[in-house]
């Protein structure tokens, strides 16, 4: 299974390719996809959308991982990030891919044990994880990286979670069901 983590940008999208082989996790790919400022902004979204298109028929992946925007103090730096996010999501959910979101934060526990780690600690953490010779530079790429890695060590959680929801509200509808049942037999007798 492949993974795509994306760390949306509009100037440096970084993004990285996980798999897992057998218990472990590995790095298929990571690079940053960069466009000039100077651009026109439907030429850079283009352009964005086009790189990300070539990445998703190259590698097929079953998910693709963006980072969700929880927060920033430039209103215009989330804005060019919240846009690239949603080029990231659309060329996702045109190819048939799982389109997953976490917030930083979340990734930083899933990945480092720590919420608020530093991107240097990022960087060791995601290299050790994916046993990497040494740290994945630039930070864009090591982010998008170990987004793809959260999703993989969150998958099972995850998937076990919706599994026993689902059963849950199947439960439930069925106890429901059956005092409907109930309450119409007792009133015919």
């Amino acid at each position: 299974m492949f993974v795509l983590g994306i760390d949306p940008g509009l100037s440096r999208c970084g993004y990285g390719v996980v798999t897992r082989r057998g218990g472990s996790l590995a790095a298929v790919a990571g690079g940053v996809i960069s466009t000039a400022p100077t651009m026109p902004l439907p030429e850079r979204l283009r352009t964005l959308s086009d790189e990300l298109r070539s990445l998703v028929a190259e590698f097929r992946p079953e998910a693709v991982v963006v980072e969700r925007v929880f927060f920033q103090v430039n209103a215009r730096t989330a804005m060019a990030t919240g846009q690239a996010a949603g080029v990231a999501m659309v060329v996702a959910a045109e190819a048939g891919c799982e389109v997953a979101q976490y917030t930083s934060n979340e990734v930083k526990q899933a990945v480092v044990g720590y919420g608020s780690a530093t991107k240097e600690q990022v960087q060791r953490m995601v290299a050790s994880v994916l046993g990497l010779a040494e740290p994945p530079r630039p930070p864009d790429v090591a982010d998008a990286l170990a987004l793809a890695a959260c999703h993989l060590t969150s998958q099972p959680l995850r998937r076990a979670t919706a599994a026993a929801e689902s059963a849950a509200q199947s439960a439930a509808a069925l106890s429901a069901t059956a005092v409907s049942a109930a309450a119409v037999a007792g009133d015919l007798s």
